[in-house]
């Protein structure tokens, strides 16, 4: 092709774009001008004229112009019928190449005689398509086949119509940039190429072929599995770059619509066998097919009719891990699991410019929705267009971007190529089932593969998969012990994923994670994998508490009404501080009412703030001890509000994450982009049943007796995978943590509040390394605390001196000579540490988060602390008193539902954190915990000594530490 060409070409091509461009922009004026009763024909008559010249400009040019033509002519759910109805020719019906030529290219590229290599070969073709076509022979061994032979120069032809292509995708972005092709055009360009040499479309057949299972003769084989596909797919006899020889197949054409009828063809089966091929293809050989239009498929004409796949030139291969989240992101669709869609786009490198769950959620749901016919095409295509108005609308509105701007704005920020034509796939899939007037339901056809994918993984656990336990080396011989015993109940399934991590004397001696992060992830538990641990949160909750009590912001003999006015109504006016860590307020019902009403209820912080301040006492103030399952976090996220002035995740940074250098591993409440971290909760059905085993328990709630908790288990992993639940802060039940984050928060505990050394460089990667952005609450928000928000925003302003913001702290409240309020100038930094990264690197001078030399005693609620809790109590002051066998404390900490826990033992300077999300009533924890206490030399809390299966997760809260 001479550049004169080239250049007519391009002209031709621009010449056609913009006077379809110009034609539509016109049509649109005349629109609003137009009477409502004709404006469907004035729509009718632009889609037919500008029909005609795509048609003909395709024809003209033919090369990737015909391709072009051939996947919009399948597209019936979203073109209009004029397209559809013209560019159905481009499927099959070409003018053909001169058989000279054909003759010329077969024997230049097989370096014989036509005479050689056929008995007979017909002159007409069977069809003629874009790049090359199709002839019926006899080889002289009297085998029949079909010969694709490729058309002579469209190779030139091709690449430079992608170059023509491209520049016309760049005009369109420029002139309208909510349709930027870019991302499409630039894998077309990439994998186009491919299709030209025909020696890569035979490897890609036989490939195929094998993955599907194709056998040329199966009529007979009934030994269908529940993942197997039916389908037939020519054999290879020879190829070379230009000349491809197949198998002759008899079949019928998907648009030869009488032919079907006469056979009797299923259409409705067909397209289904067709879509579940391609499921099988994507989701569990990832290596499919990406040009499946009409033409590229037969019906065999015998019964049971199996469709016939053809044209391998276009096919993809992506990576385990891309397959892996192509699944992850389809049963997210299904299962309208956020955390799981947005964890999906991150593995397979899809970025949003901005936090847009939902829409997010319904644009995937667009994506895999269920095929229309084309009967309903126009009314769909209606209903979308309104979506997609609605989504950018509330785009404008959250980026508040003015109508231009909002134009001009593009969500997405990365679009990996991968998905490209596993998009071009589904689209042309669903254009098919329109074209050929068939509903086809993609949730349930698809979804056996998806699920396939990733339960393939998550079944192989450490007996086939050496890479079950996390690849880091041991710290102690303990640690290696541990693993083995990991090992072992994974193999019994007692695991899904798992991290344990254990300090001694300030060291780290344990830092292990296991298996993977949930029932549909099949990605591995790594050490910086973030946890739900449900009631281990209280543990943490208490702890900003008590840093406040540190800092004289709040004493805990305080009544509660003092710092929270609107707290003393309905007989709330005697509780103190104290009875609220102490689980003794008589509120432990408080927000029974709002779960029986509404589960999403709990996810609203003002609603829940509301339903505290209205709540009426049960029991007298410090009279009895009855477990507040819910209402403690909010109860002392109220207060911890009300005594600092500022929002509680803030206080949950200056107290805890940043002095412990625990940044990104530690959350109440996620932020949006750790989703991909998360692990997704399920639980452990064989162990539900020791529940119903129980007897009613007179020391707890009354709406939290074991009858009522069966039922609560069991849609407890459903509403805490939501992604709005991760989000919302729940104090007592919502924390998100790694094990050694959670390891080393009670290893500071246990030290009095000192903060121990740099956590081990053996654990990958390095603790506290992931940026730690936490979305607190609006300013608009936040005024609702304005005289305490302002005297904190005041001391935020004096950041760079550390040291006089916290004695400003201190002296606020006059409260500097009190004991558990005392604490030394180096702690300083964590005061306003997350208002500025340049503050954040002085936590360096932090030497301990609490300064009361009898916080120990504040923890357990003894010694001078002894008459603000019970004496024989299970809790003291916020956390879970670690009992012995001779009625001693031996330390403190909090459990979880499920058997998240952790608790350290003072003596003995000893910290572990056991994470997990397959939810178990004990067993695992207590065998974990059992061991390396052993080995440890570290005396076993009567919590996790031996009670059956149940162990101390079931003991905690239904007798100990169980649930929250």
């Amino acid at each position: 092709m001479g550049w004169g060409s080239i250049y007519r070409r391009r002209v031709r091509v621009f010449a056609v774009a913009v006077m379809i461009y110009l034609d539509y922009k016109a049509v649109q004026q005349r629109d609003k001008w137009t009477i409502k009763s004709k404006k469907a024909a004035l729509w009718e008559k632009a889609h037919e004229r500008n029909a005609k010249r795509v048609l003909n400009l395709m024809i003209e040019l033919e090369g990737l112009w015909v391709k072009l033509g051939q996947y919009l002519s399948t597209r019936a759910d979203v073109l209009p019928p004029s397209y559809i109805s013209l560019l159905k020719q481009l499927q099959d019906s070409l003018p053909p190449r001169p058989v000279q030529e054909v003759c010329q290219t077969i024997e230049k590229e097989l370096g014989k005689s036509m005479d050689d290599l056929f008995s007979d070969f017909i002159r007409t073709p069977l069809a003629t398509a874009s790049i090359a076509q199709v002839h019926r022979a006899t080889l002289v061994n009297g085998q029949e086949v079909v010969v694709k032979v490729q058309h002579e120069g469209i190779k030139t032809i091709i690449l430079e119509d992608l170059k023509n292509a491209k520049s016309i995708v760049d005009w369109v972005a420029w002139a309208e940039p909510q349709y930027d092709f870019n991302p499409m055009i630039d894998e077309w360009c990439k994998e186009s190429p491919k299709e030209l040499d025909f020696n890569i479309e035979a490897e890609n057949t036989r490939i195929v072929a094998a993955n599907l299972g194709c056998r040329k003769n199966n009529e007979n084989d009934n030994s269908k599995l529940a993942n197997s596909v039916d389908v037939l797919i020519p054999e290879v006899i020879q190829s070379s770059e230009k000349v491809l020889i197949l198998v002759y197949m008899d079949g019928i054409r998907l648009n030869d619509c009488e032919s079907l009828e006469a056979h009797g063809v299923d259409k409705q089966a067909v397209v289904e066998e067709i879509t579940r091929a391609y499921a099988h293809q994507i989701y569990i050989d990832g290596f499919f097919n990406g040009d499946p239009h009409p033409g590229n498929f037969l019906v065999s004409k015998e019964p049971p009719h199996r469709p016939v796949l053809l044209d391998f030139g276009l096919t993809k291969k992506i990576s385990s891990s891309m397959k892996q989240a192509l699944a992850k992101m389809f049963l997210a669709s299904v299962e309208g699991d956020h955390v799981a869609l947005l964890s999906a786009f991150a593995e397979m490198g899809l970025k949003l410019r901005l936090d847009i769950p939902d829409q997010a959620m319904e644009v995937t749901n667009i994506f895999f929705r269920t095929s229309t016919p084309a009967n309903e095409a126009i009314e769909h295509m209606k209903s979308l267009a309104e979506q997609r108005s609605k989504n950018m609308k509330m785009i404008q509105e959250k980026m508040k971007l003015k109508q231009k701007e909002a134009k001009r704005f593009n969500p997405v920020d990365a679009f990996p190529g991968d998905i490209v034509i596993f998009s071009r796939v589904l689209n042309l899939l669903r254009g098919l089932s329109s074209t050929m007037n068939v509903r086809i339901v993609y949730h349930d056809i698809m979804r056996p593969f998806a699920e396939s994918a990733l339960l393939g993984n998550i079944n192989n656990g450490p007996a086939v998969n050496t890479q079950w336990i996390y690849d880091s080396p041991s710290h102690s011989d303990v640690e290696t012990k541990l693993r083995q015993l990991l090992v072992d109940l994974g193999n019994e399934e007692k695991i899904l994923g798992i991290q344990v991590c254990a300090y001694k004397d300030g060291e780290v001696i344990i830092d292990t994670a296991a298996g993977v992060l949930g029932r549909y992830d099949p990605r591995p538990v790594q050490p910086d994998s973030l946890f739900p641990v449900f009631s281990v949160t209280k543990g943490i909750t208490a702890g900003m508490l008590h840093w406040l009590a540190d800092n004289g912001k709040v004493k805990l003999d305080e009544n509660v009404a003092n710092l929270w006015p609107e707290f003393g109504a309905d007989g709330k006016d005697q509780i103190k501080v104290c009875h609220i860590l102490n689980h003794t307020s008589g509120l432990h019902n408080a927000m029974a009412n709002l779960r029986g009403e509404n589960l999403s209820l709990f996810t609203d912080w003002e609603e829940c703030m509301n339903q505290i301040c209205m709540s009426v006492p049960e029991t007298a103030p410090g009279q009895e001890q009855l477990y507040h399952y819910l209402s403690f976090g909010w109860l002392c996220g109220g207060i911890i509000e009300h005594a600092s002035g500022k929002k509680f995740q803030e206080i949950l940074e200056e107290a805890i994450v940043q002095p412990l250098k625990i940044d990104g591993e530690l959350y109440i409440g996620i932020p949006p982009g750790v989703e991909s971290r998360v692990a997704n909760l399920t639980i452990d059905m064989n162990d539900l049943s020791n529940l119903l085993e129980m007897n009613s328990r007179p020391e707890l709630p009354s709406t939290f007796q074991p009858s009522n908790i069966a039922q609560i288990v069991t849609v407890l992993p459903a509403l805490f995978n939501m992604l709005n639940t991760r989000r919302a802060i729940i104090p007592s039940a919502n924390g998100h943590c790694s094990a050694r984050a959670l390891a080393r928060y009670y290893a500071a505990l246990v030290d009095g509040g000192m903060i121990p050394p740099s956590h081990s460089s053996l654990s990958k990667p390095p603790l506290g390394s992931h940026p730690h952005i936490p979305k607190f609450p609006s300013e608009k928000a936040s005024k609702k605390q304005k005289g305490k928000s302002n005297e904190m925003a005041a001391l935020s302003k004096n950041k760079p001196n550390s040291r006089k913001c916290s004695k400003d702290f201190k002296d606020s409240e006059n409260s500097g000579k009190s004991s558990n309020s005392s604490r030394n100038t180096s702690d300083a930094s964590a005061v306003d540490s997350f208002a500025s990264s340049d503050v954040a690197q002085n936590s360096n001078y932090v030497e301990r988060i609490f300064n009361n030399p009898k916080i120990h005693d504040a923890f357990l609620g003894v010694g001078e602390y002894e008459n603000f809790a019970k004496p024989k109590g299970k809790f003291g002051l916020g956390f879970r008193r670690a009992s012995l066998s001779d009625g001693s404390f031996s330390g403190f900490g909090h459990s979880g539902m499920g058997g998240s826990t952790g608790f350290c033992d003072i003596k003995n300077r000893f910290a572990i954190a056991v994470t997990l999300n397959k939810m178990s009533f004990g067993g695992v924890t207590r065998k974990i915990v059992q061991l390396v206490c052993s080995e440890l030399n570290v005396p076993l809390p009567d919590d996790f000594s031996d009670a059956g299966d149940r162990g101390a997760d079931v003991q905690l809260n239904i007798g100990r530490p169980m649930i929250n």
